[in-house]
């Protein structure tokens, strides 16, 4: 639930608050306590602490843009990369000029290129499907395995089916210390089918956590300025029809050879498709049609559509993450192959027009209560306890287990940008605990069984 302070519209205007009402500047994760980001190294399941600030540092706008000041560090542990990525997270000193009156682009739409596209609300990059690397290089050769040459454009190489073995448990990985994601930033120990295995030894957790019961929350915004969501939304565009996974209008194109495009034309050979280069392994293997009215919660050709959403109650174009029946990955993914709106984001040095630094106090509608969803499990404990929040967290929750006694066992926090915090129960008693989940908008009380 979220309590509503509604500030008069003329003192509003007075106090030049009323930009802050726009989901652009609104929706930002900003570290006002000073988290830093985690690493892990392969061969050692303990996260190293970094010296950088995880989230967005600073929010500021003007009339047109809004300004996100961000390491490209997020609060969830990054690492390890096992596909011989010898990079980290590192900082990136950025400043993303976004728009915060995005316009349909015209014409020919706009290709999504290598590099940021987009910018998820912790401050970390979001990359298109590509990883860089197609069929044949610039020079003739194949380029089909890892270290590959450049793309020439012909047969593009998918990151999220040629690279899954160096992204970390939150999905992500970063290119020249820019760490990114490609794809939905739930954690893949929380599909519905596991297709890494990476978080059973280097367990952390993503942006958020998907939830089939309500809409995916806010996480991003593309570099035309539209937001981008997370894997479910209201069925019909008009916010009526229930909560449904929004699904891709793209699918696999039923073919045993790579001579031909989608539409037909004929184009440079790519790899038979074979358990090397299995269907999904380049970008042209997918066909897009157009969803017919009878389909609202499909997608169009830049995986986005004009809809209601929590935020935008209105409307407004907006992007999904795309995910299949199993929660795993379903291209485009987030945005592309084309933007829908006229990209004009960009990453800039400084600041040169005079701009209001947004203060999340001061919102015209302020979030003052935020009630995360928390689940605790296993209930009946033997070593570990998993508490987990189900929607984003934008401020950190502290954990403390007590015997049935009052006494204080153990404490832990759930990070700013995290969802998942874990408490070692293996040196308890058998008996009855109670575990308290709070900040100081909020607290809940959970009783668990420790058994051994």
């Amino acid at each position: 639930m979220k309590k509503l302070t509604i500030i008069p519209a003329l003192l509003l205007s007075a106090l030049g608050l009323q930009a802050q009402t726009n989901p652009a500047i609104t929706s930002w994760m900003i570290n006002t306590t000073g988290i830093t980001g985690r690493h892990y190294v392969a061969g050692n399941s303990t996260p190293f602490t970094d010296s950088d600030p995880a989230n967005v540092q600073t929010v500021q706008y003007s009339t047109d843009w809004v300004y996100v000041h961000t390491k490209g560090i997020p609060a969830y542990i990054t690492g390890p990369f096992l596909d011989g990525n010898p990079s980290l997270a590192t900082n990136q000193n950025a400043i993303f000029k976004i728009p915060l009156n995005p316009t349909p682009k015209t014409g020919t739409p706009t290709p999504t290129t290598p590099g940021n596209i987009g910018t998820f609300i912790n401050g970390v990059a979001l990359f298109d499907y590509r990883d860089g690397v197609s069929w044949k290089n610039a020079t003739g050769t194949t380029a089909g395995g890892p270290g590959g040459g450049m793309g020439d454009g012909v047969w593009n190489r998918d990151a999220i089916v040629a690279e899954r073995d160096g992204f970390d448990c939150a999905k992500g990985h970063p290119a020249m210390g820019n760490y990114h994601h490609h794809q939905n930033p739930s954690a893949f120990k929380l599909d519905k089918t596991v297709i890494s295995t990476i978080c059973n030894v280097y367990d952390a957790d993503g942006l958020y956590v998907i939830d089939s019961d309500v809409h995916s929350p806010l996480i991003g915004f593309a570099h035309d300025g539209y937001p981008i969501y997370g894997a479910y939304g209201y069925k019909n565009t008009d916010g009526t029809g229930g909560i449904v996974r929004i699904k891709s209008s793209y699918s696999l194109r039923s073919i045993t050879t790579r001579t031909t495009y989608a539409d037909g034309s004929t184009v440079t050979p790519g790899p038979d498709v074979n358990a090397t280069y299995p269907l999904g392994y380049f970008r042209e293997d997918y066909a897009y049609t157009a969803p017919t009215s009878a389909q609202p919660d499909y997608l169009d050709e830049h995986n986005g559509r004009f809809c209601v959403t929590p935020e935008y109650p209105a409307g407004t174009y907006a992007y999904f993450c795309t995910v299949d029946d199993q929660w795993n990955s379903a291209y485009p993914y987030a945005v592309g192959p084309t933007f829908y709106g006229v990209v004009s984001a960009q990453k800039v040095t400084s600041v040169t027009e005079t701009v209001t630094t947004y203060s999340p106090g001061t919102s015209a509608v302020a979030n003052t209560t935020q009630n995360p969803e928390i689940t605790i499990a296993p209930n009946s404990a033997r070593d570990i306890v998993a508490i987990q929040a189900g929607n984003i967290l934008k401020e950190s929750l502290n954990i403390a287990i007590y015997d049935i006694t009052g006494r204080l066992m153990q404490t832990s926090v759930i990070n700013q940008g995290s969802t998942i915090s874990y408490l070692d129960t293996r040196t308890f008693y058998s008996g009855n605990y109670v575990v308290r989940v709070y900040n100081s908008n909020f607290s809940v009380s959970k009783q668990i069984v420790v058994k051994k």
